[in-house]
């Protein structure tokens, strides 16, 4: 069943998508030109998502468990570390390069359109090869400190 309501989320996220228009690169580009054409059409679709969220979130914080869960999945880390400023910079600077992220090239590969192709095959290996980094066996070398000679030695 939680496959059946992924897939339902998923399709109401792709749909909004489309229907805000955020599925089209230029929109996206359009929102991050400050000082050139700014289109604020992405700020009333962020500020309707954190809007809906949050209910969401405020109705799911007063049940006692989830519907199709066992338990809640909440996160428990509030710290900013390196590797979430580097992925946030790193998604940053993809995102004004090319105007799009994740959820808009996966709607847009049903147009089967190449550079969108090129960019979620880019994605997926980028996720993988993140994986493979992040499971790297770590070197099992300990720098040792050398020994301090003591009075008993000299």
């Amino acid at each position: 069943m939680a496959v059946v309501a992924s897939f339902i989320c998923g399709l109401i996220f792709g749909a909004g998508l489309l229907i805000s228009g955020m599925t089209d690169p230029q929109k996206v580009l359009g929102f991050l030109d400050l000082f050139g054409a700014w289109d604020a059409t992405l700020a009333f679709v962020m500020a309707g998502a954190v809007a809906v969220a949050a209910a969401g979130f405020a109705v799911a914080r007063g049940r006692a468990a989830p519907v199709l869960a066992t338990k809640f999945s909440w996160p428990d880390r509030r710290d900013i570390d390196t590797p979430l400023v580097a992925g946030s910079v790193l998604f940053g600077i993809g995102w004004g390069l090319v105007g799009i992220c994740p959820g808009p090239a996966l709607v847009n590969l049903a147009g089967l359109s190449l550079p969108i192709i090129v960019f979620v095959v880019a994605m997926i290996l980028g996720m993988i090869g993140y994986e493979l980094w992040r499971r790297r066996p770590v070197a099992a070398h300990a720098i040792e400190a050398p020994a301090i000679p003591s009075r008993a030695d000299g």
